[in-house]
């Protein structure tokens, strides 16, 4: 058995108390330890803590997404950049052509024009919800309303939506892992029918823009593309939006006084769900990068070859930023937070989290003028997937640790 990583002062990381309130050993960290060797079963990592730290690797281009520089230099040409062409596995130029394309049709207008269906959804959503007694919100709220929404976005037809939904929700949760890739799999190979069906009948649905969408040289998006671009979509743009609306709404029933604040002025709640992105980011850490050669960070060496992941939570209740961060304050200016990311692989979906948030939790306050916590804060259960485990590599070749992002989306909030 591995030994456990653990602050200075004894705190867990990526174990024990450490998954209900990660925030105590993000301190310390920041404190003492700013740029910390983890050493995790799929081997060691580089965890990088502080917002200007963090920020900076962003825009670095010597931590690269291509686990490549993983391996000794005369073995690198003969692997694959990436197991999957989704956009964040790569780096420009690979990377600059996939966005730029995708971009045509992933626009700020079209994520406007999919709000009016978001407030539909959760309005059918609360009214399916019991008038009283106890309601698991994440299971029959925060969980449905994202994956709903994704389904309008992409243009999956009403018959299908059970079976996405399921694939989705195994790929997601704490499933097994044969069970995640025969989800995957089915996920896959339905993508490619509907992609093919958008094609020969073209909608206004993104999956349909993204098929058809073409530029002046003629490049466009190849089939297995359009497959992974949907994949990202859905895994990236549920996840980070179920916990957005999870973590908010536990947020405002925990800190009263916040929530008499947003009852009072509702015309608060888009800077509302900035500061939720920033207090309790919906996913904690960005995928994993790798350093191409020895770079100095915070007066540490990371080696040529390193795993890095960049502390997204850690960053954004960094004081050296924000006043008082550990506060939640739904009144500050939570701009610059890196919930999102930065640079380069900013999230394309932000606009559509940040509508769903303050749609979801909007709504939910609205008609639900008495919500409360049914249990004690500390009764919560949260879900958790353990950084490292198994290998993102060429099939039946070797493979860079793969590192999944410690997810805290609570399963038994009501």
């Amino acid at each position: 058995m591995a030994a456990p990583i653990t602050t200075p002062s004894g705190r867990d990381v990526f174990d024990g108390a450490f998954w209900t309130d990660p925030h105590p050993a993000y301190a310390e960290l920041r404190a003492d330890e700013p740029v910390r060797r983890l050493d995790l079963p799929d081997g060691p990592t580089w965890l990088i803590s502080r917002y200007a730290d963090v920020r900076e690797a962003f825009v670095d281009a010597r931590f690269s997404k291509d686990w490549r520089y993983t391996l000794p230099a005369d073995q690198r040409a003969a692997m694959p950049a990436a197991p999957t062409p989704m956009m964040i596995l790569m780096d420009p130029p690979d990377h600059t052509r996939l966005r730029k394309l995708v971009s045509r049709s992933f626009t700020v207008r079209r994520m406007a024009e999919l709000r009016p269906r978001v407030e539909e959804i959760a309005r059918e959503l609360l009214a399916a919800l019991p008038d009283d007694g106890t309601v698991d919100l994440m299971a029959h709220y925060a969980f449905l309303l994202p994956v709903q929404v994704i389904c309008e976005l992409l243009g999956v037809p009403n018959s299908d939506r059970d079976d996405f939904s399921a694939w989705s929700s195994t790929m997601i949760d704490d499933s097994a892992a044969e069970a995640k890739q025969e989800a995957g799999q089915r996920l896959a190979g339905y993508l490619a029918e509907l992609i093919e069906r958008k094609r020969a009948e073209p909608d206004d649905a993104l999956l349909s823009a993204l098929a058809q969408v073409a530029e002046d040289d003629g490049d466009r998006l190849s089939q297995e593309e359009l497959v992974a671009m949907a994949t990202m979509l859905l895994i990236a743009g549920h996840e980070t939006t179920v916990n957005l609306i999870g973590n908010g709404v536990l947020g405002l029933l925990t800190h009263p006084e916040q929530l008499a604040t947003l009852r009072e002025k509702p015309e608060l709640m888009a800077n509302a769900v900035e500061e939720f992105l920033r207090w309790d980011s919906p996913v904690q850490n960005a995928p994993v990068r790798f350093a191409t050669e020895d770079v100095e960070v915070a007066g540490v060496t990371i080696p040529a070859g390193a795993v890095v992941m960049l502390g997204l939570s850690a960053a954004n209740r960094d004081d050296g930023r924000f006043s008082e961060a550990a506060a939640l304050d739904v009144g500050r200016d939570a701009g610059g937070h890196v919930a999102f990311g930065y640079g380069l692989h900013h999230c394309l979906g932000a606009p559509l989290a940040r509508a769903e948030g303050e749609v979801a939790i909007g709504a939910l306050l609205a008609a639900r003028p008495e919500l409360a916590l049914a249990v004690e804060p500390a009764e919560l259960v949260y879900r958790r997937e353990q950084p490292g485990s198994g290998s993102h590599g060429a099939p039946g070749g070797p493979g860079p640790p793969r590192l999944t992002t410690p997810r805290f989306r609570k399963a038994t909030f009501t």
